[in-house]
């Protein structure tokens, strides 16, 4: 596992537009259908990485609170599973249904969804708002495995909040770390 930052895309960046395969419906999914009415939070994640088994009760926990108020979360796996079979959409499928997640879990085969986004680490997280436009972009929490802080997802609550109240992020934001995405060869 390598220790690695979010590459923090400029904020105003508008959502880079993309169509994926869920890999609990099996449907295939694009960002349009998927927008929120507020808000719209793109997180690229895994099965096997610490970092993100770490905040999985926290992103179950706002794909319950959030969708009612206008927020869609969508997760995204753009893992290398041919090296990282734990990634593999059978077992993207089986975690999803075993945490519950409420928001699709998608399958970026061939990695170009993380390039647009230049997505770098998992947990990687990204807030766009009514206009597709980017308001936040990186960490959930100061919480990271083994440091003995609570998970609360409140640097990313913080930025819904803030986006639901009509109000401008401020743009001081501090950059998710994770591992860094396997990519392929």
């Amino acid at each position: 596992m390598a220790l690695t930052p979010s590459k923090m895309m400029p904020l105003g960046t508008r959502a880079p537009d993309f169509c994926l395969p869920d890999t609990v419906s099996a449907k295939e999914l694009c960002l349009q259908d998927l927008r929120g009415e507020v808000a719209t939070v793109i997180m690229f994640i895994c099965n096997h990485c610490p970092f993100v088994k770490h905040v999985q009760r926290e992103l179950v926990r706002l794909g319950e609170e959030y969708p009612a108020q206008g927020v869609s979360l969508v997760a995204i796996s753009s893992n290398d599973v041919v090296n990282y079979p734990d990634d593999s959409p059978q077992n993207m499928k089986a975690m999803a249904i075993d945490l519950g997640y409420t928001f699709p879990y998608l399958y970026d085969e061939n990695q170009q969804v993380a390039r647009l986004y230049d997505a770098a680490c998992t947990p990687d997280f990204y807030i766009f708002d009514q206009a597709l436009k980017c308001a936040y972009r990186g960490q959930l929490d100061d919480s990271r495995p083994g440091n003995d802080i609570p998970v609360t997802g409140k640097d990313l609550r913080h930025a819904l909040d803030t986006l639901l109240a009509g109000q401008a992020v401020d743009p001081d934001q501090k950059p998710s770390v994770g591992c860094n995405i396997k990519w392929k060869a």
